[in-house]
């Protein structure tokens, strides 16, 4: 088996990896569908309350996006860390660091809602300059805020059973705020008349219902960590040392992107009117789309990755590399595809019913930008599996930062600012911000062969194994 190994294959013969990587994927990508959809109900009923609704929704999304990043970079702590203390089986450091986690997700939810409930507008100004769409996205804000702290708690819990390969979980969570989210937003919207005050107390109500039903599951079913109340309130002073350490530039490449995403927003919402900033978020909504089964295998090799470095296993972390790359080059390209032959029925949808949905000049914007989409989407998905799911999960987190920081503050960042203030159109623009997916291609080939990421991070160092 040994000499198997040493021998260079791109492709693995282990059918445990491949195994591992649909097994673990397709709950997380069911859970990215199922997420899409919720929020693309949301947009697609806040579509009939006209171009300014829809605007003023996605701008303030942009701060639950903001508060997201902070969770993902927490979430991806806690992953990290105990995917490799679970390749030790070593289920009492993993209780400390899901303790640890959720502590800081609580923390972030709470201090993010206080400011946006006391400052909606003024937030809110920072995106547009629009009077009409900055009432609408405050109103929303100021109500959805509420959600902030359950969303923490529960993507804190999904992310720690992720860590210990139970996946089905998120799905299920998931599946509950779809049903939840539409059922309210046709009552409050349709029925109650509500505006975008009733999409906002829709996704309130949704994501309170998640977090009971997580927060059941992990006392009454779970059954690896088998956690009690008592244990999220211990502190470990070691290895609150360890997430930190581990977790601020985690934390702070989320922020990286969240000011990345925040910057495309103010951008498109001081230099363009609404129906630019509409198709803007048509566009993303279709790139979320695309983005399911990638962000689930993703998601899938990060937890292989982890498990695989924390046991000692390097050869074949090396091999599984190789097969990753192969996987992903394909991935992107059969999604570049689809995404361009979906690109103009995707759009209708927006505009099906007539004398309501989104106008045509919005729906223009929106199919230009979404072509754009197709072709960074192939590199999308290729270096964002490698520099995530190999690189970050196997131990070099400040790699993935670093470059990041570089990417955004120059290069997407520059160079969409300056061709909006030259004027240039607003699918330049957007290819702009979008470059970097393409980029980022060419660093992740380097980094990934060069197989120096691979890094123990546990307190238990186990003797390398060549399996």
């Amino acid at each position: 088996m040994e000499t198997a190994i040493k021998k260079k294959r791109w492709l693995t013969r282990d059918k445990s990896y491949y195994r591992s990587l649909i097994t673990l994927a397709l709950p997380v990508a069911a859970q990215n569908a199922i997420a899409f959809l919720v929020t693309f109900a949301d947009n697609l009923m806040v579509s009939s309350l006209g171009d300014a609704a829809v605007s003023g929704v996605y701008f303030a999304s942009q701060i639950n996006t903001l508060m997201q990043m902070f969770t993902t970079g927490i979430g991806g702590t806690i992953v990290i860390l105990s995917a490799q203390y679970w390749g030790q089986k070593d289920t009492a450091r993993i209780k400390s660091i899901v303790s640890i986690g959720t502590q800081y997700a609580i923390i972030v939810g709470a201090v993010i809602t206080a400011v946006c409930a006391i400052f909606p507008r003024p937030i809110m100004r920072l995106f547009t300059s629009s009077e009409v769409v900055l009432e609408e996205a405050a109103i929303y804000l100021q109500i959805v805020c509420v959600s902030y702290v359950f969303f923490c708690i529960t993507q804190a819990l999904i992310y720690t059973m992720r860590s210990v390969e139970i996946t089905h979980i998120g799905m299920t969570v998931s599946l509950i705020s779809l049903f939840v989210n539409i059922g309210l937003n046709a009552l409050f919207i349709y029925i109650l008349e509500m505006g975008v005050a009733g999409a906002a107390w829709a996704t309130v109500i949704s994501r309170i219902s998640e977090t009971a039903f997580i927060v059941a599951y992990i006392f009454l079913k779970e059954d690896r960590l088998k956690m009690k109340l008592g244990e999220f309130l211990k502190h470990d002073k070691t290895l609150r040392k360890d997430f930190i350490k581990y977790g601020i530039p985690l934390v702070a490449g989320e922020i990286v992107w969240s000011i990345n995403m925040m910057g495309n927003s103010i951008i498109f919402g001081q230099f363009f009117d609404e129906t630019v900033s509409t198709g803007v978020s048509v566009a993303n909504t279709m790139g979320n789309l695309a983005y399911i089964t990638i962000l689930g295998l993703a998601s899938a090799v990060g937890i292989i990755t982890g498990k695989t470095v924390g046991a000692g296993k390097t050869e074949l972390m090396k091999e599984y590399a190789r097969t990753t790359q192969i996987i992903f080059l394909g991935v992107g390209l059969f999604s570049g595809l689809l995404v361009f032959l979906l690109n103009n029925p995707f759009v209708m949808l927006y505009s099906a019913v007539p004398g309501a949905g989104i106008s045509v000049e919005a729906a223009a914007h929106a199919i230009t930008m979404i072509n754009v989409l197709s072709i960074t989407i192939i590199g999308s998905s290729y270096q964002m599996p490698c520099l995530f799911g190999l690189v970050k999960s196997g131990g070099d987190i400040s790699f993935v930062f670093k470059n990041d920081t570089i990417f955004v503050f120059g290069v997407v960042l520059p160079s969409a600012l300056i061709s909006a203030i030259l004027g240039a159109p607003a699918w330049w623009v957007f290819a702009c911000l979008k470059a970097d997916q393409i980029l980022k291609c060419f660093v992740a080939v380097v980094k990934i062969n060069r197989f120096n990421w691979m890094k123990n991070l546990t307190r238990n160092q186990p003797q390398k194994i060549a399996e």
